[in-house]
């Protein structure tokens, strides 16, 4: 707002509060206010907006010590009860004060504020739209002497694991109730947002629109999980096929299993590599990475347990668990 509009307008009438109210209990009042209009409150009330943005300028000009100043001094000459020092002397003169505050950005604390402010409103939730944060895309006003950017949108959208691997077109339903589509991208990771640029409200004074911004949530696999690009899967191998090696297959994501060759030897947790199988995006290819895991046998027949009990006495004499307890002593 230009400070010449300033005669007309009580600022502190519109905060309700008194002329020489602190800067502690200005904010509090102002933090109060904007909590009961915000637009993430009152969910399209064109005069809870329009509220809002008044306490927003009003708190932008009274919380600014030069600013609040300079108001009382032109509301004060406006009632005929004071006047400005002429040009040139050590106040500034009555150009001067509309020269300066003609713009009527907010200053760097201001925007803190704000910020703080956004911040206590955060998405909704369900699948449904709520509204976003003004000015800036990361929330907050642009500047009170410029239009004013549109509110952003938030939606969510939950995938199957394979779709978020490989990306897809999905239809979504905006606030408005019409469908619109968004491309997710191959390789979308569970609490990704994709921003859609100028899909979101417009601005209510000729400024740039807001964005949609939709959060992703992936449902988990019952057998693959993500390591960045990387793809990992557990593979249960016998005693035998770990001990005397043997070549397996292992499950691949959408696509035919693969075989590998388990060298004889193998413990549980060594990881065997696959290039070029794991989640193709812009930012390149991941590999598929197969954990073995030694599994144990839960019964055993007769035959079997005689089998290993003379594997026992022939197998090497050597404790596994030597140099864990060497350890723990140190």
């Amino acid at each position: 707002m230009a400070s010449q509009d300033w005669f007309d307008r009580d600022f502190y009438k519109v905060l309700g509060v008194a002329k020489d109210v602190s800067d502690a209990d200005l904010k509090k009042t102002y933090r109060k206010l904007a909590r009961q209009y915000h637009p993430d409150s009152t969910q399209g009330d064109a005069a809870a907006e329009a509220k809002f943005k008044e306490i927003s300028e009003a708190y932008a000009v009274l919380s600014d010590k030069d600013q609040r100043q300079e108001y009382d001094q032109i509301r004060a000459m406006g009632s005929g009860s004071a006047r400005f020092q002429a040009p040139g002397s050590a106040g500034g003169g009555f150009e001067d004060v509309f020269s300066r505050f003609g713009g009527g950005g907010a200053t760097r604390g201001q925007q803190a504020d704000f910020d703080d402010l956004f911040a206590m409103f955060g998405e909704q939730a369900g699948g449904r739209f709520g509204s976003g944060r003004f000015g800036q895309p990361t929330g907050g006003f642009r500047g009170f002497g410029g239009p004013q950017r549109g509110a952003d949108v938030t939606a969510r959208t939950t995938l199957d694991f394979q779709t978020a691997v490989r990306g897809e077109t999905i239809t979504l339903q905006g606030e408005d109730g019409k469908p619109f589509k968004v491309k997710i991208p191959a390789g979308v990771s569970d609490g990704q947002k994709v921003r859609l640029r100028g899909r979101g409200r417009p601005s209510p004074d000729g400024g740039e629109p807001g964005d949609i911004v939709v959060a992703v949530t992936v449902r988990p696999h019952p057998v693959f999980t993500r390591d960045g690009l990387n793809l990992r899967v557990t593979v249960p191998v016998t005693f035998t096929e770990a001990a005397l090696g043997a070549t397996i297959e292992v499950p691949t994501l959408g696509s035919d299993p693969v075989k590998l060759r388990v060298a004889p030897g193998t413990p549980s947790g060594r990881v065997l590599r696959v290039k070029g199988r794991g989640v193709e995006s812009a930012k390149g290819t991941g590999d598929l990475l197969a954990e073995v895991q030694v599994a144990v046998p839960a019964h055993l027949d007769d035959r079997a347990r005689e089998a290993l009990e003379r594997f026992h006495e022939l197998e090497p004499k050597e404790n596994p668990r030597a140099d864990l307890m060497s350890k723990a002593r140190e």
